[in-house]
C-alpha cells in the first residue's frame, strides 16, 4: 500500500459527490423524505408507512433520480405512468416526483448552502501531487454547479454527471458504466482505478466494474453493509487513508 493507503497499481480516484466530497446527501434524504411522504399520504391517507433510512439506503441512495423512484415504489408495490423528463412536478408519473424532489433539493441548498468534507478535498489534493488523475461521478444533475459552489471543479479532471450520463445514455449505480466511463476519460482500465463511495449502489457498481480498490466511506453507520456489497476498506473519513498533509 502507498501512503495514500491505496495499492500500489491504482493510477486513478473516482470520487462520487454526494457524502463523499460535499455534505449533501442529508439533504438529499431529506428531499426525498418530503417528496415521497407527501406523495404516499396523499394516496393512502394519514395511516400511510413513512419512507424511511432504510428505505433510502436500499432503494434511492446512489441512484439516478427516475430510477430511484422506480426502485422504492416498487418495493410499495406501486406502479405509476412513467411520463417525460420535463413533466411538472406536480405530475403523479415517475418523472413529475423525480422533478419534484429535485425542487425540493435546490430549495434546500439554496436555503442552506452546500459544504464540503474539507479532509476529503485534502485528499484529493494530495492525490492529485502524486501523479494520480481524479474524476467525479454523480447521479446529480446538479453536480458542476455543487462543485462550483464549494471551489473544487478544478480538483477533478473528468466529471460524470446525470448530465453527462443522459447524453451518453450510460445507465446509473448500480450498474458500473458511469464509473467505467470515467477511468475510461482518465485513460487508465478499471483494475488501475479506486471508487471511493458512501452508497450500497456505488459499493455494487464498483465490485461489478472490476476496479481495482474500492472504498466505502461510512457516513452513517454502515459499514457492515458497505462491506457486503463490495467494499475493500471502510473508513469514517478519508484522513483515515493516511494522505492529509
Amino acid at each position: 500500500m502507498t501512503e495514500l493507503g491505496l495499492p500500489k497499481e491504482i493510477q486513478a480516484c473516482l470520487f462520487d459527490l454526494d457524502g463523499v466530497i460535499t455534505k449533501t446527501a442529508v439533504v438529499h434524504a431529506a428531499a426525498w423524505k418530503r417528496t415521497f411522504d407527501d406523495f404516499l399520504r396523499r394516496r393512502d391517507g394519514d395511516g400511510f408507512r413513512p419512507f424511511g433510512d432504510a428505505d433510502y439506503d436500499e432503494y434511492v441512495d446512489g441512484r439516478p433520480r427516475a430510477d430511484g423512484v422506480r426502485s422504492f415504489l416498487a418495493s410499495r408495490g406501486i406502479e405509476l405512468p412513467e411520463g417525460k423528463p420535463e413533466d411538472s412536478p406536480d405530475d403523479e408519473t415517475v418523472h413529475g416526483l423525480g422533478n419534484r424532489k429535485n425542487d425540493l433539493l435546490l430549495e434546500l441548498i439554496r436555503t442552506d448552502g452546500v459544504e464540503a468534507y474539507d479532509s476529503t478535498l485534502r485528499y484529493v489534493e494530495a492525490v492529485r501531487a502524486h501523479g494520480l488523475r481524479t474524476a467525479v461521478v454523480s447521479s446529480s444533475a446538479n453536480c458542476e454547479d455543487v462543485l462550483k459552489s464549494v471551489g473544487a471543479e478544478a480538483l477533478f479532471d473528468v466529471r460524470i454527471d446525470g448530465v453527462v450520463a443522459a447524453e451518453r445514455q450510460l445507465p446509473g449505480k448500480p450498474r458500473p458504466d458511469t464509473f467505467l466511463a470515467a477511468a475510461k476519460d482518465l485513460g487508465v482500465d478499471a483494475p488501475a482505478a479506486a471508487v471511493f463511495e458512501d452508497a450500497l449502489a456505488g459499493m455494487d457498481a464498483g465490485r461489478s466494474g472490476h476496479f481495482g480498490y474500492v472504498v466505502g466511506v461510512d457516513r452513517v453507520g454502515q459499514g457492515d453493509a458497505l462491506r457486503a456489497h463490495g467494499a475493500d476498506v471502510v473508513v469514517r473519513d478519508l484522513a483515515e487513508l493516511g494522505a492529509q498533509r
